[in-house]
């Protein structure tokens, strides 16, 4: 078996990733292998799938079904891309049928909070370095919320675009599509971000 593993490792060329590495060794039954690949990406998950279903307690259900899948399928794991890539698309996926088997979808969001302006005018009696701390925190809120109503797919984009620091083409891997379709899936996303936080435009 090490035989096999070593000369899997010398043809690879995505071996320069330790994730991948570990990966490998799962297939071949490796159980502590396994345990440190959960130990090094298991936050990873979390956080993403968090920023997904605007729910900590959830994501970290989701995450043990993303690590049970990733388990599952070890067999037939290629090492084709980093092995951080695969992983996000198993997220991805499980974040997906969240809201389609749950049909939680995210247009129930209340966005009824007060527009910058409005907090503006309540903290008046407040100090400037205040005023702006807490005006600072709606417009992130509401930024937040404005990205959690996004459909699941443009979401994710937007998460793993902007959150997750992944390029297109990296994305096109994660979502299984080609970059052009994720570029149109960002314009979509974009607008209706724009159209729907326009009201925190600074005036003319």
């Amino acid at each position: 078996m090490t035989a096999t593993v070593d000369f899997d490792l010398k043809l690879n060329p995505n071996t320069g990733d330790p994730d991948t590495q570990l990966m490998i060794l799962v297939q071949g039954d490796d159980a502590s292998s396994f345990g440190t690949l959960l130990d090094r990406n298991r936050s990873l998950v979390v956080n993403y799938l968090a920023r997904m279903v605007a729910n900590r307690a959830v994501a970290e259900e989701l995450a043990q079904d993303v690590f049970v899948r990733v388990y599952r399928s070890r067999r037939t794991y290629e090492p084709k891309a980093k092995f951080s890539t695969w992983l996000y698309r198993i997220a991805t996926n499980v974040a997906l049928n969240y809201f389609r088997d749950e049909k939680r979808s995210q247009n129930n969001i209340s966005l009824d909070m007060q527009d910058a302006a409005q907090v503006r005018r309540e903290a008046c009696d407040l100090t400037p370095l205040v005023e702006h701390r807490l005006v600072s925190e709606v417009v992130l809120r509401q930024i937040r919320l404005a990205v959690r109503a996004l459909p699941p797919k443009q979401r994710a984009a937007v998460i793993m675009h902007k959150y997750e620091e992944m390029d297109y083409a990296r994305i096109s891997r994660v979502l299984g599509c080609s970059p052009s379709a994720v570029k149109a899936l960002m314009f979509r996303a974009y607008e209706t971000l724009r159209m729907r936080l326009r009201s925190l435009q600074p005036s003319q």
